[in-house]
């Protein structure tokens, strides 16, 4: 399925010198996504990197991330640049910057800028938060000719916006990153099991069409967040439920692994809208309104990677 493409969502050093390289010799991912608190996970609790660390002892702790995140940007990148090379819509990796400057545009643009320039690679793309500053940076960046992967979008409006902004200034390649499976954590505790494990998928389904309508050529709408938070659903739920013409899915590895045993081998037909009305009609019954849950996520999300990214810099 051309049309459809697999990321991973998962850096750390071990793992790009072995699986990664793997997923990618067997065709498996076509790109990859890293965010402040993979590199938390990655960076405290494994052991590549506690020698680099003790060298870089005597330096701010921002700088010594930044070493080392780069270098794993970097050898993402070198991984991904073949595929990069065949199909330049595909065989980006997205590093994120610091989650502490997101309500600050100027100095979220020098930072990108920076970032960018030093990894000087065209296939890694800035990823930046779409909080209401996070618009201005987008915007600054993509007239830069940066690849920008937006991310925390939970909201259609806000995929809406994205998209008209990325459709009238993107010249590189863009991805709108829907996050799903938050959806369901935060409302199947309080709805009835008829509507359990649905409202991601029909809220990123939404997202989606929003994307299509408004964004040009070289912007993708991209599905993270889909492993599972209900051990009750199968471990590739959220890939296979989203498995749209013209997507993209990054997924952590226990739900990568498990979709790669058993692959769609056919496009999944998106809810009409009509359904997806009906069924947030329903929804409000139970005094349940999506928009208010995807500002509510918005608002958790941008502040647990600020904990993430302030936990991994006080770990130094």
């Amino acid at each position: 399925m051309q049309e459809f493409s697999l990321w991973c969502d998962f850096i750390e050093r071990d793992f790009l010198e072995n699986g990664f390289l793997k997923l990618i010799n067997k065709g498996a991912i076509c790109g990859a996504t890293s965010n402040p608190s993979l590199f938390c996970e990655a960076i405290t609790k494994s052991a590549f990197y506690k020698d680099e660390i003790a060298k870089l002892k005597g330096k701010k702790a921002k700088e010594i991330y930044e070493t080392l995140a780069l270098k794993d940007i970097l050898q993402a990148s070198s991984a991904l640049m073949p595929l990069y090379e065949k199909d330049p819509n595909n065989g980006y990796i997205s590093l994120e910057i610091d989650p502490f400057l997101e309500d600050d545009a100027p100095k979220s643009i020098d930072e990108a800028k920076r970032l960018f320039k030093t990894l000087n690679r065209p296939n890694v793309m800035i990823k930046v938060p779409a909080s209401e500053s996070g618009l201005e940076v987008i915007s600054a960046l993509t007239q830069a000719s940066i690849p920008v992967n937006v991310t925390l979008v939970f909201s259609p409006k806000i995929a809406s916006k994205t998209a008209q902004i990325l459709a009238k200034e993107a010249q590189k390649r863009a991805v709108i990153s829907v996050f799903v499976s938050r959806f369901d954590k935060e409302i199947d505790p309080l709805v009835p099991k008829n509507l359990q494990a649905k409202s991601g998928i029909i809220n990123a389904t939404e997202c989606y069409y929003q994307i299509n309508q408004h964004a040009n050529k070289l912007t993708s709408a991209l599905f993270a967040s889909t492993g599972i938070k209900s051990h009750s659903l199968a471990k590739d739920y959220y890939i296979k439920a989203l498995c749209f013409k013209n997507s993209i899915n990054t997924a952590p590895l226990e739900a990568l692994n498990a979709y790669l045993l058993d692959p769609n081998t056919e496009y999944q037909t998106p809810l009409k809208i009509t359904e997806i009305e009906a069924f947030k009609k329903e929804l409000k019954a139970h005094n349940i309104d999506l928009e208010n849950t995807a500002q509510k996520l918005l608002k958790e999300g941008l502040i647990a990677f600020k904990q993430s990214f302030e936990k991994l810099l006080s770990s130094f």
